[in-house]
């Protein structure tokens, strides 16, 4: 996975055991314990690794349940820098994981959380975000001012602006590129709720998989809607209050 790119995702949540059951009903993740983590819930789809999950711990100061995602970099200590310099706020400093990495958690100058990480292997690709089922399929940067927040992301993560779609009255569409790879977008937050990446996971069927969000104690933002490309997605909260999304087929 080049510079730049999505390599990581993570549920921090106040009930563990209630989120594997309901993204397992969503998703359809299976969940296994990690080696040397305790307490963290790795989650996979057909045997594939795509994130975690573990309580949300007091010492990050994040005030609710919430996703998310990891970003590689070349030097954790050098970037976290680098954006504090620019308006970022640490929020969990540079930290190595034996075996895994060494990654640092910031708070970027709208407020939003996101993990900058180097892998400590840099064999193989990481299958996280992919087109598939269960993988994540779209970044979704919903933040107060889509303008300075690209720029800042542009300047730390060597990402690049893609085009930029009118959405009318809720503003234009950013799209973003990494490494190539168009890989989200930027918007402004429109609506209520604090700014935040939303992270939109596949599912094989939108229709059931919004059935199971609602059926679960969770709640839709809107009815799945037509994307590009020919796909639906929709945007939803799951019952502990962490916002997300889900994209895929629709079937019926």
């Amino acid at each position: 996975m080049s510079m730049g790119g999505w390599i990581w995702y993570e549920l921090l949540t106040s009930d563990v055991a209630a989120a594997r059951g309901f993204y397992g009903k969503v998703i359809g993740w299976d969940f296994l314990q990690h080696e040397t983590v305790p307490g963290y819930q790795m989650f996979a789809a057909q045997g594939v690794t795509i994130g975690g999950v573990m309580a949300l711990p007091p010492e990050t100061g994040l005030p609710r349940p919430l996703w998310l995602g990891y970003v590689r970099v070349a030097d954790v200590d050098a970037t976290v820098t680098a954006m504090q310099r620019d308006g970022a706020t640490p929020c969990v400093p540079p930290t190595d994981i034996p075996g895994v990495g060494r990654f640092a958690m910031i708070l970027d100058p709208q407020r939003v959380p996101v993990y900058v990480m180097a892998p400590q292997s840099t064999d193989g690709q990481s299958q996280s975000f992919a087109a598939k089922v269960g993988h994540c399929q779209w970044n979704e940067l919903v933040t107060s001012d889509p303008v300075a927040a690209v720029g800042f992301y542009v300047r730390h993560l060597g990402w690049q602006k893609g085009d930029v779609m009118s959405m009318g009255p809720l503003g234009d569409y950013q799209f973003l590129i990494g490494g190539g790879v168009r890989f989200g977008a930027a918007m402004k937050r429109t609506s209520g709720g604090p700014p935040l990446w939303r992270y939109y996971f596949g599912v094989d069927d939108i229709d059931r998989a919004a059935r199971a969000i609602v059926d679960g104690g969770g709640k839709l933002l809107q009815d799945p809607q037509q994307v590009p490309g020919g796909g639906w997605a929709a945007a939803s909260i799951d019952p502990q209050g962490a916002e997300f999304g889900i994209a895929g087929p629709r079937k019926g």
